[in-house]
């Protein structure tokens, strides 16, 4: 590679001008609108603590189950309790297995570990989605149950994915945290599997700050995911008395997992916008896939029309081997060089089987002693190698985004060709 033929100063990592000067952040959600604050304002004044199904609660739990076509819907703190909560509705306990995704933020699985159930960790698709194929290898006779994301916003192959349950007897639970909105043939995830469950967390489409939310069409496990973290004035107004679980209605089973009224009302504000947002994501998504998939190095998703992604992130593969082989960690600092600063790597979101909990779990839960699991470093190739290829940025949802966007899609292209003329 011969740098002399062009001149240092082409790229701002070699001192040469910058493609955006604006300050950061050039992202930031969710967006703080009039009636959010009017909303928050109005909740503040009401009560910031809500012990039952009412106020916000129930309005955002009927809006949200409406949407996904579910009978019940239950506000939680976190995506985190959200999919604990699935856990414990399904009945998860010691000797089950459950497949999850290998590849997936480490919070779709760990509250897992808190039932006893085995994780059965599973590779993914090209997309970064579990492949149904490895699940249909991964079935054994103590299999109970298939965790999956729609990762990034891109839905699973649900029609193969739902069949392999179906036929298998499997419970199906999906965690949809990435993926607010998103639709596979018309319908929205959350809506196929027995559970779901979704973060309203930070820059998710819904998001109040902090927060989470459960679906189910099932009585029983609505009642046990009240128990959970619902405990006395809910479970006793909601859970029949003459259920075999109301005896528990007082205590439930200890926890909180009770939300905060003032994100509930952010996050409803939120919702409210969702499918707005989403045809806007839609537009820049399709543009930064047409401007970026003819440039050598750069792999971009491939979107069928049978579905629709909420585009939560946009997600490419830098292809090292077609630059020279220049390391994406150069290739890295040169986009975050030029002021793309939102441009990122993901990095909690990751194989799980390298992370230390997924290789040694029983320093912290001695459960496992006696039905272990370990993985490895190489367990999962395709897994590790989306996530060491992978570089996101973020799709914006306003019209009056678009000079950003461009930004954005000028920078990506300015390092690409400035290491292809190079070459």
């Amino acid at each position: 590679m011969k740098s002399s033929k062009i001149k240092k100063s082409v790229l701002a990592i070699f001192d040469g001008p910058k493609t955006i000067n604006k300050k950061s952040p050039h992202f930031s959600w969710p967006p703080i609108t009039k009636q959010i604050e009017k909303r928050v304002m109005r909740q503040l004044h009401e009560t910031i603590s809500i012990y039952d199904r009412s106020g916000i609660f129930e309005e955002f739990e009927d809006a949200f189950a409406k949407y996904h076509k579910r009978k019940y819907a239950l506000l939680v703190s976190s995506g985190t309790l959200a999919n604990h909560s699935m856990f414990v509705a399904a009945g998860f306990k010691e000797e089950d297995e459950v497949i999850c995704p290998a590849y997936t933020f480490f919070a779709t699985v760990t509250p897992l570990l808190f039932t006893g159930a085995k994780p059965v960790l599973c590779d993914c698709n090209d997309d970064g989605n579990i492949d149904p194929k490895e699940i249909k290898r991964k079935i054994t006779k103590k299999t109970r149950g298939v965790v999956i994301t729609h990762m990034w916003g891109i839905p699973c192959k649900m029609d193969e994915i739902v069949a392999i349950c179906k036929e298998n007897n499997l419970l199906l639970l999906e965690d949809c945290s990435h993926a607010h909105g998103a639709r596979y043939k018309g319908k929205t995830v959350g809506s196929f599997g027995a559970l779901a469950a979704w973060s309203l967390q930070g820059p998710k489409n819904v998001s109040g700050g902090e927060g989470g939310i459960f679906v189910t069409d099932g009585e029983e496990f609505y009642y046990k995911a009240l128990l959970l973290g619902h405990y006395n004035k809910r479970c006793k107004k909601e859970i029949p008395k003459t259920h075999p679980y109301y005896k528990y209605a007082t205590t439930g089973m200890g926890l909180k997992y009770r939300a905060h009224p003032l994100a509930i009302a952010i996050a409803f504000e939120t919702f409210k916008n969702l499918d707005t947002y989403l045809k806007v994501k839609s537009l820049y998504a399709e543009r930064i896939m047409k401007e970026l998939r003819e440039i050598k190095g750069l792999a971009i998703p491939s979107i069928s029309s049978d579905i629709q992604p909420s585009w939560y992130n946009f997600i490419f593969q830098y292809q090292q081997d077609e630059l020279e082989y220049l390391p994406i960690e150069k290739f890295f600092d040169a986009l975050r060089a030029e002021g793309l600063t939102e441009i990122d790597r993901p990095g909690s979101v990751a194989p799980l089987n390298l992370f230390p909990l997924f290789q040694n779990p029983t320093d912290l839960f001695p459960v496992y002693q006696n039905n272990p699991f370990s993985y490895k470093p190489g367990d999962f190739p395709r897994a590790e190698a989306f996530y060491r290829k992978a570089i996101k940025i973020p799709v914006w949802a306003f019209k009056e985004n678009s000079k950003i966007v461009d930004a954005y899609i000028r920078g990506i292209k300015k390092v690409v060709t400035y290491y292809q003329d190079l070459l």
